[in-house]
């Protein structure tokens, strides 16, 4: 018969609360994200991502690093690989009536930051096919760089390219200055 522990059975609940408040950093909450969407619901069978947006964390660099095509909403992280699952019907799109769009980040954990990018699918791009480098115009359409610690909500104001109608993938990348890391959203939007 196993023996049972009061200090391990106490131990336990907060060592899953504790890592939960490590890893929590920050996600696109408008337009909303496929993360986002998972938290709330409205996209379904996401996996761990729908209690943990803000954790889709990867190796910065991207284009030229980063994660693996094919891994590129994931961030590359097996835990929320269900984001990776590339259909014209599989996820929710934001509908985005404007080319200015205001993307809006809730911040959980702040960190010192170099730069915040935003890249689109390219207008003939394969929508039932998984997101690679070759899809995505490999040059943001909007950037802000400057070192910095953001607040609870950082929020970028974007033109988004011409001839950009829609569905189309937007890639939100956030740059940590002090990890090798930065945080990997990607909003599925519908551009009207």
């Amino acid at each position: 018969m196993k023996s049972f522990s009061i200090k391990s059975f106490l131990f336990a609940p907060l060592l899953f609360c504790c890592s939960f408040v490590v890893w929590s950093h920050g996600y696109v909450k408008s337009p909303e994200s496929r993360s986002y969407y998972c938290k709330l619901g409205i996209n379904e069978q996401c996996g761990p991502v729908q209690y943990e947006p803000q954790s889709i964390e990867g190796k910065q660099g991207f284009p030229k690093y980063g994660p693996a095509d094919g891994k590129i909403a994931s961030a590359a992280n097996a835990l929320f690989s269900p984001l990776d699952i590339q259909t014209t019907v599989r996820w929710q799109r934001a509908i985005i009536n404007s080319p200015n769009v205001r993307f809006k980040w809730r911040i959980t954990a702040k960190h010192k930051t170099t730069k915040w990018e935003y890249f689109i699918t390219k207008p003939d791009w394969q929508p039932n096919s998984p997101l690679s480098r070759k899809q995505f115009i490999l040059t943001p359409f909007c950037k802000f760089e400057r070192v910095e610690i953001p607040g609870e909500s950082v929020e970028h104001n974007c033109v988004l390219p011409k001839n950009q109608k829609g569905y189309h993938v937007i890639l939100a990348i956030w740059t940590i200055n002090d990890t090798v890391n930065a945080f990997y959203q990607v909003i599925d939007a519908e551009i009207n």
